[in-house]
């Protein structure tokens, strides 16, 4: 189908965004033209003023539009114990727990030498640093249940435990309200190995 220009640029500008093919990218285009002209405004400004103005925080490396972030920067939040995750949006995942009470450490990624993505590319030199603070008492690694994530992981662990710091990971397995049946080999697994006494 032959799209005027400004429309087709529109798509193949929606077609970036991640989850977002051909038929989705036409509907949010054709959206877009049933907005209101300032809607559409504020949505365009919306999107600068994030690439603009968001950057990562120079102590924990999470989004942020403030150095240190508000996390780092608040007093009340318990300084003895840094949970590593994987990227920013975990981050607020843990967050929205209401939980947890401490620190976070960003690696914005995870090693993968199938894609090329040795310790050296992703943040583990500043988290290294951060632990020669002597306040830190524990590390909480909560990278995904990847074989990526699973190496980090394994890989941070070795480089910390000489410091003497306890090194947990975070547990692995069902999630509330599964079934035994539809879980599959290694959630299991990671269930059973993770059990606990009651």
């Amino acid at each position: 189908m032959h799209y005027p220009e400004p429309i087709s640029k529109l798509i193949d500008s929606f077609m970036k965004l991640p989850g977002i093919g051909p038929k989705t990218a036409a509907r949010l285009a054709f959206h877009v033209l049933t907005m209101k002209e300032e809607t559409v405004l504020t949505f365009s400004k919306a999107l600068v003023d994030a690439k603009r103005n968001l950057g990562y925080c120079s102590s924990c490396g999470h989004i942020t539009d403030v150095d240190p972030c508000h996390i780092c920067s608040d007093k009340s939040r318990d300084g003895s114990m840094i949970c590593v995750v994987q990227d920013p949006k975990d981050v607020i995942a843990m967050e929205k727990m209401r939980d947890y009470n401490g620190l976070y450490h960003v690696l914005h990624g995870a090693i993968s030498p199938m894609d090329g993505i040795g310790p050296e590319d992703i943040n583990v030199s500043s988290l290294l640093v951060r632990l020669q603070d002597e306040t830190v008492q524990e590390l909480i690694l909560a990278t995904n249940p990847t074989i990526e994530g699973e190496a980090t992981a394994m890989y941070i662990s070795r480089l910390v435990k000489p410091s003497g710091i306890r090194t947990t990971r975070i547990a692995h397995g069902l999630p509330v309200g599964g079934d035994l049946e539809y879980a599959d080999e290694v959630t299991l697994s990671k269930a059973l190995e993770g059990r606990r006494e009651l």
